[in-house]
C-alpha cells in the first residue's frame, strides 16, 4: 500500500473531509474506497443479510463521466472479492433502466456510482432522507473537473443537501490535475459565509514518472489553417500499427467522425479501430469500452468523453491530434495511456497547422515544469439555484430560512446575500413580476405555516423530466432503416437500430439523398419521421460531416502566453520544425514580431480593400468579442469596417477606407481604438441589439425550469423552445429588465460566450504597448487567419486543395 494511500486512512479514520492529489497510475481511486470498504467489512455492519434487513447507501461515488462510473465498478470487484465482501456495488446512471433505478430506491446498494444529475433526482425524492440516512462517504472523483461548470453548481447544492440529511458524512476529493488546491479543498466541506474559507485536510502523494511525451516531426507540408491533420494521417496509422492500444484524441466531435473515417479509409491491414463520442447510442459507447477492456481493439477515435479517469492499463500510446488547449487537459489525456505511477506515459502531439506546433510545444514545456492551468473557481449560477429549489420543494415542504444556510454552505455560494436567494425563490413560485399572471410559472405556493411546497405534481414530474444543466442544440435520433426499393427513393421501413444524435439543425439542411458521415459510418438522409431522422448506409466520395455547436476549448491562459513568449524569443525557435522556423524568420524580415506583453497590428491592401490584422493571443472568444467591438468603434470612425474573422491568436478587421493611412496619420488612435471603455457602452449597444444575448437566455431559461425541453409524453423542438425563450426573453427585457434570469444571462455571457474577463485583462496588458507596421501585402503570420475568411464548409479533400491552393497564393504574395 502506498503512503499517500495510508494518509488518507488516517484522515478517514477522524470522519474528516480530505482531498488527495495524485498522479495518474497512484491508485487514488482505491485510496478513495479504501475507507469505506474497511468500514463495510466491519462485522457489525453486516449483522443481518441484505434480503432480510434493509441498508441504506454507505459510500456514494460521482464522477463526471457515465463510462468512468461503469469503469470504477468493474475495477471495484477485485478489490472487494478478495476482502470477501457481502457488498452491492452498483451504477445509477443516464443509461440505467428505470425499473432498476426504482429498484435502487427500494433496495439501495452499498456502494452507489452515479453522476451530479442522478445525485440532484435522488435528493429531489420524497424517500431522500430514508436513502441517505446511513450515508457515511462521499467520494468525488476528477473533482478538478466537476467544480468548474455549472454542473459543479449542482453538484455543490446536492451535496450541502447531503451534509443535512447526513450530518456526519464526509467528503473525499480525488484529483490528478489542479493548479490551486485550496480552491477544491474548500468545495469539499461546509462554508460559514465569513472571510476565511473552510477547507478540508490534504494528501498529496509523490510525483509519478515524467511522461514521454514528443510532437510529430513530419516531414509533410504542415497547413497554414485547417484542423484536419490530415496531412500526418500516413503517420498516425503507422503508430497505431507499432502499438499494442492507442486512444487517439481529438478536440470535437466532428473531427472524430471525420479522422476515424479517414484511418479506415488507410486502414489496409483491418485494424480494429473504434469510435467513442457523447452523441454516439449509448450501446454503441458501451460495446467500444467492453472492447478496450478486453484488449480487442487497437484503436479509439474519441473526444472528452474519455479523457477522465478511464483505468486501461494495456493503452501504450495517447496521440492527440490538434492543439489541448491546456496543460491540464494534456495532462489528463496523456495519463490514460499506461495508468502506471512509476511507468511514463507515452503520447504523441499532430498539431493540425502551424499556429497550433507553437502551442503544442507550449504544453510539452509546461509538462516538463509541471504546470497545471485549470480555471479559476466559478461563482455558483442563480438559474441552477432555480432548478435546485425547485428539486427541493419536490423532496418536500422547505424553510426559506433553513434552505438559505443549506445553501450558503455550498462553496460557489457562500457569497450569495438572503435578498437574492429570496428574489430566486420567488422565481420559481411565480415567474417574476412580469410572468406572475400566468399559472403555468407559478411552480411554488407558500403554506400557511411559513413553508414551501410544489404548487402541483406535476411541476414535480416536469423538473425530473429536464434536470440538469447540460443543454445542448436539440437532438435528433439517427436510426438505420432500410430503403423501401433498391436504388430507388421511398419510404424506408422502421425497425433499425438507432445509430445515435444529431443536432437538428444539421438535419434541416439535408435533402434526402443526401450523405453524412456519422457512427463511423457513411449513410445516406431518407428522410425525417417525428423526431427521427431515418438513414440508410451508402457509399460515397465526399459525405458532410456533422458540425456540433458544443466542445470547441477554449485556448488556455497560460498556453497563450507560451506562445506568445516563444514566438518574441527567436532563441526558442530552434526546436520547431524547419517549415515553422522558416515561416517565423520570413515574417521577422517581411514585417514585425508580437511583443511578449504587448501587441502587433499589421494594416495591408488587398483586392480593393484595406485589412488590420492583430496578434492579442487570447483564445477566440475574446478575439469574437474584440471583433465585434472593433468594428463598431471603426464605423464610427468612418473606416467603413465590412466584417472580421477571428482565431485563437489573432483577429481580422477588413474595410473600404484606409485604416492604415488613418493611423500613420494620426486621425486613427490605437491606443482609444483598444481602450479598455468599450467594455462599457460599446458592449451596451453591441448586446441590446445582439441575439447572442437571447441564446444565452435561452439556455438559462431551460436550466431554471422556466422552459421545459421535455414534458410528459412530448418533447419540443429546437425552433419550439427557440420562439418560446425569445418571446419571454423581450417581455422581461421590456418589462423586468432585472429579472433573475437576464442576471443570471449576463453572468453567463461575461464569463462564457463573451470571455469579458480575459478581454477586459488583454486590453490593460496591451495598453501603451500596441506596436502598428504598415504593409504593402498579407505577411506569413497574418496567412492563417486570412484563410478563415468567406471560408465555405467544403468536405473531403476538394477542403484541403482548396485551402492548399488559397494558401499558396497569400503564400507568394506575402514573399513579394
Amino acid at each position: 500500500m502506498r503512503g499517500h494511500q495510508l494518509d488518507l486512512l488516517e484522515h478517514a479514520a477522524d470522519q474528516r473531509s480530505v482531498l488527495l492529489i495524485a498522479p495518474t497510475g497512484a491508485g487514488k481511486t482505491l485510496a478513495g474506497f479504501l475507507p469505506s470498504l474497511i468500514a463495510l467489512a466491519n462485522p457489525e455492519r453486516n449483522t443481518g443479510r441484505r434480503d432480510t434487513k434493509r441498508r441504506g447507501v454507505h459510500t456514494l461515488y460521482i464522477s463526471p463521466l457515465k463510462a468512468l462510473a461503469v469503469d470504477i465498478a468493474r475495477n471495484l470487484e477485485a478489490p472487494v472479492a478478495e476482502m470477501k465482501l457481502d457488498l452491492a456495488i452498483e451504477t445509477r446512471t443516464g443509461d440505467t433502466p428505470a425499473h432498476k433505478r426504482q429498484r435502487q430506491k427500494l433496495n439501495p446498494p452499498d456502494i452507489l456510482l452515479t453522476t451530479p444529475e442522478q445525485l440532484a433526482l435522488l435528493i429531489a425524492s420524497p424517500e431522500a432522507d430514508s436513502f441517505f440516512d446511513g450515508l457515511t462517504t462521499v467520494i468525488l472523483d476528477e473533482l478538478h473537473a466537476l467544480v468548474t461548470s455549472k454542473r459543479g453548481d449542482l453538484l455543490s447544492l446536492g451535496l450541502a443537501r447531503l451534509r443535512r440529511l447526513a450530518p456526519g458524512m464526509r467528503a473525499i476529493g480525488l484529483s490528478a490535475t489542479v493548479a490551486e488546491p485550496d480552491d477544491l479543498r474548500a468545495w469539499l466541506v461546509p462554508q460559514s459565509g465569513s472571510e476565511d474559507r473552510a477547507l478540508a485536510d490534504l494528501v498529496t502523494a509523490s510525483e509519478g514518472a515524467a511522461p514521454d511525451i514528443t510532437i510529430l516531426p513530419s516531414e509533410a507540408r504542415i497547413p497554414w489553417s485547417g484542423h484536419s491533420a490530415r496531412y500526418a494521417l500516413p503517420e498516425i496509422y503507422e503508430e497505431i500499427r507499432a502499438h499494442r492500444t492507442v486512444l487517439v484524441f481529438v478536440n470535437t466531435r466532428s473531427q472524430a467522425e471525420l479522422l476515424f473515417q479517414e484511418l479506415w479509409r488507410i486502414n489496409d491491414d483491418n485494424l480494429a479501430i473504434a469510435l467513442h463520442h457523447g452523441s454516439l447510442d449509448a450501446g454503441q459507447r458501451r460495446k467500444v469500452e467492453a472492447a478496450m477492456t478486453a484488449g480487442r481493439l487497437r484503436a479509439v477515435v474519441c473526444t472528452s468523453s474519455l479523457d477522465l479517469g478511464i483505468d486501461w492499463g494495456d493503452v501504450d500510446l495517447v496521440i492527440n491530434v490538434g492543439a489541448p488547449k491546456g496543460a491540464s487537459r494534456l495532462s489528463q489525456r496523456i495519463g490514460r495511456a499506461n495508468h502506471r505511477m512509476d511507468e511514463p506515459s507515452k503520447a504523441l502531439l499532430v498539431p493540425a497547422n502551424r499556429f497550433e506546433v507553437l502551442e503544442c510545444r507550449a504544453a510539452l514545456e509546461a509538462s516538463k515544469a509541471g504546470v497545471q492551468d485549470t480555471p479559476p473557481p466559478r461563482t455558483g449560477g442563480l438559474d441552477v439555484l432555480a432548478q435546485h429549489i425547485l428539486g427541493r420543494a419536490a423532496a418536500g415542504p422547505f424553510d426559506e430560512a433553513e434552505m438559505f444556510a443549506e445553501v450558503t454552505s455550498a462553496a460557489p455560494y457562500r457569497a450569495l446575500d438572503a435578498q437574492t436567494f429570496s428574489r430566486c425563490i420567488d422565481f420559481v413560485a411565480t415567474g417574476g413580476y412580469a410572468l406572475r399572471a400566468y399559472d403555468r410559472y407559478a411552480r411554488l405556493k407558500k403554506r400557511s405555516d411559513g413553508l414551501w411546497r410544489i404548487a402541483n405534481p406535476t411541476f414535480a414530474q416536469q423538473y425530473r423530466l429536464n434536470v440538469g444543466t447540460i443543454v445542448e442544440a436539440p437532438m435528433l435520433k439517427v436510426r438505420l432503416a432500410r430503403s423501401s426499393a433498391k436504388g430507388r427513393r421511398g419510404p424506408v421501413g422502421r425497425g433499425g437500430r438507432v445509430l445515435g444524435q444529431v443536432e437538428e439543425w444539421f438535419v434541416e439542411q439535408l435533402e434526402p439523398g443526401d450523405t453524412f458521415v456519422f457512427a463511423g459510418e457513411i449513410v445516406r438522409f431518407e428522410g425525417l419521421r417525428e423526431n427521427e431522422a431515418h438513414v440508410s448506409r451508402a457509399h460515397a466520395e465526399a459525405p458532410k460531416v456533422p458540425s456540433y455547436m458544443g466542445g470547441k476549448f477554449p485556448l488556455s491562459t497560460y498556453l497563450a502566453a507560451g506562445v506568445r513568449a516563444m514566438l518574441a524569443e527567436p532563441e526558442h525557435w530552434r526546436a520547431l520544425p524547419g517549415q515553422v522556423r522558416e515561416w517565423l524568420e520570413l515574417q521577422r524580415e517581411k514585417s514585425l514580431l508580437p511583443a511578449r506583453e504587448g501587441m502587433l497590428v499589421e494594416t495591408f491592401p488587398r483586392n480593393n480593400k484595406s485589412y488590420m490584422v492583430c496578434y492579442p493571443f487570447e483564445g477566440r472568444l475574446a478575439h469574437q468579442t474584440l471583433g465585434m467591438l472593433l468594428t463598431r468603434r471603426l464605423e464610427r470612425a468612418r473606416m467603413r469596417p465590412m466584417g472580421f474573422v477571428a482565431n485563437d491568436y489573432a483577429l481580422a478587421v477588413w474595410g473600404l477606407s484606409d485604416m492604415g493611412a488613418a493611423i500613420t496619420q494620426g486621425t486613427l488612435s490605437l491606443d482609444q481604438l483598444f481602450d479598455e471603455d468599450m467594455l462599457g457602452d460599446d458592449l451596451d449597444a453591441w448586446l441590446a441589439g445582439s441575439a447572442l444575448l437571447k441564446r444565452t437566455f435561452r439556455n438559462c431559461a431551460v436550466i431554471a425550469g422556466l422552459i421545459e425541453r421535455r414534458h410528459p409524453g412530448q418533447e419540443k423542438t429546437g425552433r419550439q423552445i427557440t420562439i418560446s425563450s425569445d418571446l419571454i426573453y423581450d417581455v422581461l427585457r421590456a418589462h423586468e429588465p432585472d429579472h433573475i434570469l437576464l442576471q443570471a444571462t449576463w453572468a453567463d455571457a461575461a464569463t462564457g460566450l463573451l470571455d469579458i474577463s480575459r478581454l477586459g485583462a488583454l486590453l490593460r496588458r496591451i495598453r501603451q504597448r500596441i506596436t502598428h507596421t504598415g504593409l504593402s501585402c498579407v505577411s506569413p503570420l497574418a496567412v492563417p487567419v486570412m484563410l478563415e475568411i468567406g471560408r465555405e464548409p467544403i468536405y473531403g479533400e476538394a477542403n484541403e486543395t482548396l485551402l492548399a491552393e488559397f494558401a499558396d497564393d497569400l503564400i507568394a504574395e506575402a514573399m513579394t
